[in-house]
């Protein structure tokens, strides 16, 4: 008699036959314009309200919008552009770059899958679903990072650059993270070093660290902020939200930040948002 822990093995692989592979048919993609890769079912869900930001409303990054909404634009008008990630300190308009020039290439027919790590394994699976959509795909990977010996590591340097079954034509990465190389980097590794001739050659742990940043075409740096352009971004959002600043603005933002331990455009923005709210 067939003992039932094999059994088990047996049905669920009859299971995965039995049921059709993810398609595209579900999703309208001239009234959806972002969706949320779902890993579990492997499915594409629809976001039906995405978050939408102005990139006027984005102070104190000139050079950064630039360099992200040139490369969108190019991708836009089906010309050749670079996969892009963005790094450096936390709340200083990283992800809220991507969803601006989201949503104002939307209109021409740019639309956003977002991708967690988990579903990283899954994206030669998705790249197959979007290969002869109509549209124009940014897969957004947000707030990225990696312990060691993540499965997911080897699945997103492999869809970059080295795999059969990379993106087609109308896909684009972005991804957003904290750290540089999107690895902890350990003084141990550095000991690794070597310098022959007067040259520096990098251990092997760092070379592959680096591999992953490397594929990315586009490096935009984002950097902390000074006092000044914080309080100026703090003075933005509360005359958007219709409370300028009046005596004791400054004050309080500069407790808010120092109560947030931060000093960034997402601290300036929570700070406006109490401030128009308590009036």
């Amino acid at each position: 008699m067939t003992d039932l822990a094999d059994l088990i093995p047996r049905i669920e692989r009859l299971l995965d036959r039995l049921d059709p592979p993810p398609t595209l048919r579900d999703l309208d993609w001239k009234t959806v314009r972002a969706a949320r890769w779902a890993a579990q079912s492997a499915e594409l869900k629809p976001i039906l309200h995405p978050q939408r930001v102005a990139l006027r409303d984005l102070l104190a990054i000139d050079d950064q919008k630039r360099e992200v909404e040139a490369n969108t634009r190019q991708f836009v008008a089906g010309k050749p552009a670079n996969n892009v990630l963005l790094t450096g300190a936390r709340g200083c308009g990283k992800s809220s770059l991507v969803k601006a020039v989201h949503a104002k290439y939307a209109p021409k027919g740019l639309r956003l899958i977002e991708v967690d790590k988990a579903g990283l394994p899954d994206l030669p699976n998705l790249f197959d679903l979007l290969a002869d959509a109509d549209h124009r795909f940014i897969v957004f990977i947000d707030d990225l990072t990696f312990a060691e010996h993540e499965p997911g590591y080897a699945s997103l340097k492999a869809a970059l650059d080295g795999s059969l079954a990379g993106p087609s034509d109308n896909v684009l990465i972005y991804a957003t993270s904290n750290r540089r190389h999107l690895m902890p980097e350990y003084m141990a590794e550095n000991l690794e070093t070597r310098h022959l001739g007067g040259e520096v050659h990098p251990g092997e742990a760092i070379e592959e660290k680096i591999s992953l940043s490397d594929r990315f075409g586009l490096w935009v740096p984002f950097h902390g902020m000074a006092q000044d352009t914080y309080l100026a971004i703090a003075r933005h959002w509360a005359a958007t939200l219709g409370a300028p600043a009046d005596d004791g603005f400054e004050r309080a933002a500069l407790q808010w930040s120092l109560g947030r331990g931060a000093r960034n455009g997402r601290v300036a923005w929570q700070f406006a948002r109490d401030w128009a709210g308590k009036r």
